[in-house]
């Protein structure tokens, strides 16, 4: 799974270098993780029903994460999250050829949960409802702040100003949020497998990755850098990642 990513992030690479917009590899990782799910589910030597959930809740998954990811990608300049990148290394393109490496390295990484799950020999049983559950709430979530998202972009009065509609008043990164939940649903299938110790390597590793390495981090330094005061008061006022109820806001007081 991992040559195979390296690969397509190879033809990533070079059609990034074409139309200068490095988000196809936001594209690529996650159909990739799809793929890899249904590929894992298919050579995996567990229970048929378990395997069977495993293709349908992280191909289904991965496929919808890509499809918006590449609305996005097709139809808008390239983030700013990687316009920074691009700057700062003055578009050196073995750089990013080894960026997108990495981001194979991680399919492989990401796709650890799936083996444990494949594994499973007694198959989730009882534990398959709240592997849907989860599934289908953080899915839906995620959905939802995208739409919520999204539209408030469209809107040319937003432009500079910070989301605040719906999930992104109680939380800054509602998708981040619910994108970390979905890994929930492998701990639950593989509950019973000899490797299930491994699935939660998923929350595990996309926590430490979202918080510390390349979501938030990246993603408020670039809304400071175009939103300036705005962003610092949705920062004062929203929690970063699980969602609560905001602070008053000063000019409420």
């Amino acid at each position: 799974m991992w040559l195979t990513a390296a690969w397509a992030m190879a033809g990533g690479w070079a059609w990034q270098r074409r139309k200068t917009n490095a988000g196809i590899v936001d594209v690529l990782w996650a159909a990739g993780l799809g793929v890899a799910a249904l590929f894992t589910a298919w050579v995996g030597q567990g229970a048929a029903s378990t395997r069977l959930w495993l293709a349908v809740l992280g191909g289904a998954w991965g496929a919808r994460l890509a499809w918006h990811l590449w609305q996005r990608v097709r139809s808008e300049p390239e983030d700013g999250r990687y316009r920074a990148l691009r700057a700062a290394w003055h578009g050196h393109q073995g750089k990013f050829f080894g960026f997108f490496q990495f981001q194979a390295f991680l399919i492989g990484v990401f796709a650890v949960p799936f083996i444990a799950v494949a594994a499973n020999a007694e198959g989730a049983g009882a534990w398959t409802l709240p592997a849907v559950l989860v599934w289908v709430v953080s899915v839906a979530g995620e959905t939802l702040a995208d739409r919520q998202l999204s539209r408030f972009r469209a809107d040319p009065a937003n432009h500079g100003k910070t989301c605040r509609a719906g999930l992104w008043r109680y939380s800054r990164h509602p998708n981040y949020f619910f994108e970390w939940l979905h890994w929930f649903t492998y701990v639950f299938l593989a509950i019973g497998s000899p490797l299930a110790w491994l699935a939660w390597s998923g929350p595990v590793v996309m926590f430490l990755f979202i918080r510390f390495v390349s979501g938030v981090p990246f993603t408020e330094a670039q809304a400071l850098r175009t939103r300036g005061d705005d962003y610092r008061r949705y920062q004062r006022d929203t929690p970063m990642f699980f969602p609560w109820f905001p602070k008053p806001s000063r000019e409420d007081a």
